[in-house]
């Protein structure tokens, strides 16, 4: 491996605008909101305010799955927050997590709306609110919430650690990608070692862990996350991709990942969704359009 920088840390780090990469113009080490901003509400009990990354398709695929399971008090309005204009930082969005990342959910169905904020965070609330995804017993749920947090503390290796210095940074660093790549290989063995016993993540149900999990490692099994298929030979885990392609057929995933998407085929994305009925017209006018 060559070193081929010759940067040195200073005593004291400080913050120099722009510091390069994709992500510079928004990337600060402060928080609090930038802005005055109102966030915008629908007439459904579920407010979403998203954009479809991998951690933003986790709660619209649950969303979906709920509604498919005939819980009609899952409707929701899905508002899009454009990650790479700042609208994370306008005091609405702060308001509901002060955190400033998405998915971000205010459960406007009570009394007082309840804001909940961390997409693992969100999985669970939802889960337990319908009774749905998640398991009753406690050996397995015990299972899926361990999945679920393993996720949570995985997929930063994979998307700030490996797809950044893969595919964002503004140079490539040998020494930045081999550790990343090792580290997703790794997870990946993690996943094909647990999915050759079982159907699904936490077992024989499909649960908030696959959920989860899906948006990101899944669509790396995929070849859809990074364009790193072939780099990280992700066919070499075959049951992971096995897993992934069953979750990615499921009518309910396909709808949840077109929700708040602003990239892709014209097709596939879905802006805002305020009605079932969205993904037909819009998806029709799309289609028009781009003929």
């Amino acid at each position: 491996m060559s070193d081929t920088t010759s940067y040195t840390p200073p005593r004291i780090w400080t913050w120099n605008q722009p510091n390069g990469g994709r992500f510079a113009s928004i990337n600060r080490p402060v928080a609090g909101p930038t802005h005055s901003r109102e966030l915008p509400r629908g007439k459904h009990p579920l407010q979403l305010y998203s954009l479809a990354t991998p951690n933003g398709v986790k709660v619209g695929v649950m969303l979906e799955e709920l509604l498919a399971l005939g819980h009609a008090g899952a409707e929701y309005d899905a508002w899009l927050i454009r990650i790479n204009d700042g609208d994370q930082f306008g005091s609405g969005f702060v308001d509901v997590n002060p955190n400033s990342k998405i998915p971000a959910l205010l459960d406007c169905s009570g009394p007082e709306p309840v804001r909940v904020f961390e997409s693992g965070a969100i999985l669970l609330y939802l889960a337990e609110k319908f009774g749905a995804f998640v398991p009753a017993d406690s050996a397995r749920r015990a299972e899926c919430l361990s999945w679920l947090f393993w996720q949570m503390g995985s997929a930063p290796y994979l998307g700030g650690g490996f797809g950044h210095f893969y595919a964002y940074a503004p140079s490539k660093i040998e020494y930045a990608i081999d550790r990343f790549a090792m580290e997703a290989k790794r997870q990946l063995d993690v996943l094909n070692r647990r999915l050759a016993e079982s159907r699904y993540i936490a077992g024989d149900d499909y649960t908030i862990a696959d959920i989860a999990i899906w948006p990101w490692y899944g669509n790396l099994a995929l070849g859809q996350l990074y364009d790193a298929g072939e780099f990280l030979q992700v066919q070499e885990y075959t049951h992971v991709v096995r897993w992934a392609t069953e979750i990615a057929s499921r009518p309910a995933v396909g709808r949840g990942r077109m929700v708040n998407r602003v990239s892709g085929p014209l097709d596939q994305q879905l802006h805002e969704r305020h009605d079932a009925s969205d993904f037909d017209t819009r998806t029709q006018d799309k289609l028009q359009a781009s003929a």
